[in-house]
């Protein structure tokens, strides 16, 4: 089982950042966290690195029914989007599984939502 879905596009990073958030928006997530990878380890660690965004998603009425599901659900959100330069102009967009990462919790009472939420991302990269 694969633990993403993944999308490759022909267009610049930036403009990939932009219409993956609106993605988002029009299927209910908000932005909850942006990681600029480059930048931290530019900053941290003084090595050039890549374009590569960590967006931390969000769907609130699903992570609301997880949370009331089991209460230590929320180490495994928010959802993460990343988009990272892949050369030649092409940009990847990636995100989680919800489903391949919720087998690690033994609540069924979660496979419901896991699925809805997978479909919705699944729905956002097929898009792109």
């Amino acid at each position: 089982m694969t633990y993403y879905f993944s999308k490759l596009l022909t267009m610049p990073f930036d403009q990939a950042v932009a219409r993956v958030t609106e993605e988002l928006k029009q299927e209910g997530f908000g932005i909850l966290t942006e990681i600029d990878v480059r930048d931290t380890l530019k900053k941290k660690l003084d090595v050039e690195f890549k374009e590569y965004k960590i967006l931390g998603a969000c769907h609130p009425q699903f992570a609301y029914e997880a949370l009331k599901a089991e209460d230590k659900i929320g180490l495994m959100l928010p959802c993460n989007v990343i988009v990272q330069e892949a050369g030649e102009g092409k940009t990847e967009v990636a995100a989680i599984d919800p489903v391949a990462s919720m087998t690690a919790v033994e609540n069924d009472g979660l496979r419901g939502i896991a699925d809805q939420v997978r479909e919705k991302l699944s729905r956002i990269i097929d898009s792109l």
